[in-house]
């Protein structure tokens, strides 16, 4: 049973995470990136996301190691607030207020107590960079008020601050301006380029900078795509500069090596280039990234590289310039054409990617799947080039079919239009061109849906458009002397005066179809195609149509552009009734009788959610989002929610998902585990889910009683190892490096205990052959006099019923004694 006020609206993934540049830990097992309100850890060699860190109530703007603890992360964001994380277990250590808005966040070794932070304070686009006092203390939020002027009139991003020769310096560009501050004399060093508008100099503009790790050397990209490399800038008339020159684009950002040998540089051409030795002829290239590069890090340690892409993608690049990893996240398309959709076989967010494709995305695990190539022709990355456009996209049949549409168009009169079918094949677990069908229609398309019906026999798709007609389409067999096969072919055109086809949707038995024209609804039989009745209200252009399903399958509702909501009874053919919303989204839930529909105001988007068989609401939330929600799609949930309260039913069986203008993903859901457990239950956590490694089968059994004596540990808890010849636990502490063992004193008693031979173990094992003959001698006798012990013990208890615990038989007694008086003591001296 879940409460009702835990409900609330959440960002469910779909973040940026090309926002700010990644950060590797010192190890490079792990890389950090910001995700919306979050930070998220990756591992490097998985790509999985290991971690969330979650706190900050806005957008986080800044991630940095903190340079004296490198298990530590800080981060920074919109809401005033630097957090700093313990990344292995993901729990926040301490909160510093410092009150401003924090665009960048920086960190330096030789600065212990301080971090730099990039704000603005009277006009909205002057930035200052300030240095952050942060106060020690024990409580968990702290007040960091103690700021320190350092530089003025820079840019936002940090892309165009750097830090340099470690820390003996900060440059910044902005326009035409290059400042560099030194901390020691506390002076102000400022450069400036050309800015005439002759074609030599008309794009000088800086873009980023890089500084040197272990030089006084400054590197600044520019808008014509050229990279100077700055010298001597301590005097303001003897500094010098050269030049690089490849990108034919402005370049986006630049990063030196942790050495300071090599140059990275990336933009829009999608090519990672280094410059070895930062000379013009010593540069290598890794091409064919996919997308503008916009942040290029690199570990700590060296041995890697990241790129961040425009196409929201982390690339993980090895020293030798070699992919080895990619993170892609959520593709954010300059236009949503197709809505969200969700893929009946993997409930997997299908919408517009990278152009030309259908990007796969789980929700679950905020991830994508994978691409799926549309248009299947190279994309040009030119702004002046009319591109391919994917509009359209439907899936039918249980995910056994796809349809999408495609178009161009230069000028009114050269519309280029293409609709393709996609057929399931369960052998590549893919989408495969069945039909390709050129100017299906002669306008652009506005619309297509599937039957959808359970017991449907012959698959069906309908495409509206603007030349005023609706086509049906049907599968048919396509075989011919060669091979079977089968296609789509059009079975049916229908108009309605001449008005352009808006909008279509199919009943949930199938036997009803609705077609919009303009401001008049038709409702066809989809066995005869007859027009069967229209409904009419003319309150503007219907802008969203759907049939009720389940219980209130006899309704139709129909949102206009005007602003009016309107509920037809299809077995009475009246208007049942009608309210007064100007709705955006309408999106019906498959697995019951609610609609969602969300409607815009001046304030923002409100959220309605009703069945057709009343007009009054069982759920209403105000301002959902701040802008405009242009998507919405109910999910199937896997595991149904127990919400008891009529207000909150509607989200027992589906997750509502919802797509505002600026591309973020919001949903309706409840905290989940992660967020319920306390530091405490998550360190707790964290060691009960602690690998069963070596040591843990030598030590780990005896953390809870070292404090009983060492002969009773023999007799009660020893440890049974795999009985093989390559024992892992031997191997392990033989090849572990010796400055991380513990002590070979400690070691050595449960070590030897751990290969002893438990009291349950009824398998006899053979006499070692390096036991002397005489001892071997000496135990026989001694057994003599035991068995009349043995068997006297045997007799005394007999009374004990149950209680009577396994015997050992003599050889497995005779074994464990010879075992037992082998003189380990040597080991101890070790």
């Amino acid at each position: 049973m879940v409460e009702e006020d835990s409900v609330r609206v959440v960002r469910c993934g779909g973040s940026e995470l090309n926002f700010r540049r990644a950060v590797f830990s010192a190890d490079s097992k792990c890389i950090f990136c910001v995700s919306g309100d979050f930070v998220k850890v990756h591992s490097t060699a998985t790509e999985e996301c290991v971690h969330i860190l979650q706190g900050h109530r806005n957008l986080v703007t800044g991630i940095q190691l903190n340079p004296n603890n490198h298990l530590q992360l800080y981060s920074c964001s919109f809401d005033g607030t630097i957090k700093l994380w313990d990344y292995i277990d993901g729990i926040l250590i301490k909160t510093f207020i410092v009150g401003h808005k924090l665009h960048a966040l920086f960190t330096l070794a030789c600065a212990e107590d301080s971090v730099f932070v990039i704000i603005n304070k009277e006009k909205p686009d002057v930035f200052q960079l300030v240095s952050v006092k942060l106060p020690k203390s024990s409580s968990q939020e702290i007040e960091a008020k103690e700021l320190s002027f350092v530089l003025d009139y820079i840019n936002q991003s940090p892309k165009c601050i750097a830090f340099g020769n470690e820390g003996e310096y900060v440059a910044a560009v902005r326009d035409f301006y290059l400042s560099v501050y030194f901390f020691k004399k506390k002076t102000t060093s400022r450069f400036t380029l050309s800015s005439s508008k002759n074609k030599k100099h008309a794009k000088n503009n800086f873009t980023c900078v890089a500084c040197h790790p272990k030089e006084d050397c400054i590197a600044t990209g520019h808008k014509d795509g050229k990279i100077r490399l700055w010298r001597n800038f301590d005097d303001d008339k003897k500094y010098t500069y050269t030049c690089l020159h490849w990108h034919h684009d402005l370049v986006m950002d630049l990063a030196f090596s942790v050495t300071g040998t090599s140059l990275l540089s990336g933009g829009r051409e999608s090519v990672l280039v280094e410059w070895r030795d930062a000379t013009e002829k010593n540069k290598e290239f890794l091409p064919r990234l996919g997308a503008t590069i916009e942040h290029i890090s690199v570990s700590p340690a060296g041995d890697l590289f990241c790129t961040s892409h425009s196409d929201n993608k982390i690339i993980i690049i090895h020293r030798n310039l070699e992919a080895s990893a990619v993170i892609q996240g959520l593709v954010k398309d300059s236009n949503i054409f197709t809505g969200l959709m969700i893929d009946p076989r993997t409930k997997a967010l299908v919408l517009n990617g990278k152009p030309g494709h259908l990007q796969f995305y789980s929700l679950q695990h905020d991830k994508q799947l994978y691409n799926l190539d549309i248009i299947q022709q190279e994309y040009i990355n030119d702004y002046g080039l009319i591109q391919i456009e994917l509009t359209k996209a439907a899936f039918g049949c249980y995910g056994n079919w796809l349809a999408t549409v495609e178009q161009r168009q230069e000028k009114e009169t050269e519309l280029e239009l293409q609709m393709k079918l996609w057929m399931y094949n369960k052998k590549t677990q893919g989408f495969v061109l069945n039909t390709k069908v050129n100017m299906p229609h002669e306008d652009h398309i506005t619309a297509l849906c599937f039957c959808n019906a359970e017991k449907l026999e012959n698959p069906t798709l309908v495409t509206a458009s603007k030349d005023g007609h609706f086509k049906v389409w049907i599968l048919t067999d396509d075989s011919d002397i060669y091979k079977k096969a089968v296609g789509w072919t059009c079975d049916f055109v229908g108009s309605y005066h001449k008005y352009q086809a808006t909008n279509c949707c199919f009943s949930e038995d199938g036997s009803l179809l609705a077609v919009g024209f303009e401001e008049i609804v038709t409702i066809w039989d989809s066995e005869t195609w007859e027009l069967k009745c229209t409904f009419c209200q003319r309150a503007g252009n219907i802008r969203h149509l759907c049939f009720g399903r389940l219980t209130c399958s006899k309704y139709l509702l129909g949102a206009t552009e005007n602003g009016i909501l309107c509920c037809w009874n299809l077995l009475s053919c009246a208007l049942e009734w009608s309210a007064k919303l100007n709705v955006r989204v309408m999106e019906p839930d498959p697995h019951s009788e609610n609609i969602a529909a969300i409607s815009q105001s001046s304030v923002g988007s409100d959220l309605f959610v009703f069945k057709p068989s009343e007009p009054r609401p069982l759920y209403i939330q105000k301002n959902i989002s701040r802008e405009e929600v242009q998507w919405g799609v109910f999910v199937p949930r896997d595991v149904p929610e127990s919400f008891t309260s009529e207000a909150y039913q509607w989200l027992n069986r589906s997750q509502f998902y919802f797509l505002t203008k600026s591309q973020s993903l919001l949903t309706f859901s409840t905290k989940s585990p992660e967020e319920k457990l306390t530091p405490t239950s998550k360190q707790l956590l964290a060691e009960e889910s602690l690998p069963t490694t070596p040591f843990y089968f030598i030590l780990g059994k005896h953390r809870e009683q070292q404090d009983e004596k060492i002969n009773e540990a023999l007799e009660s808890e020893l440890v049974q190892l795999p009985l093989t010849e390559n024992i892992p636990a031997i191997s392990e502490l033989l090849h572990t490096p010796a400055h991380v063992l513990p002590s070979a004193a400690f070691l050595c008693s449960k070590f030897v205990n751990s290969l002893l031979l438990s009291k349950e173990t009824k398998s006899c094992e053979e006499i070692p052959e390096d036991v002397d003959m005489e001892e071997e001698k000496e135990s026989d006798d001694s057994d003599v006099e035991n068995d009349f012990t043995e068997k006297t013990q045997d007799t005394n208890d007999t009374d004990l019923g149950e209680d009577i615990i396994h015997q050992l038989s003599k050889s497995e007694e005779k074994e464990l004694r010879k075992f037992r008086k082998v003189d380990y003591s040597w080991i101890t001296v070790l």
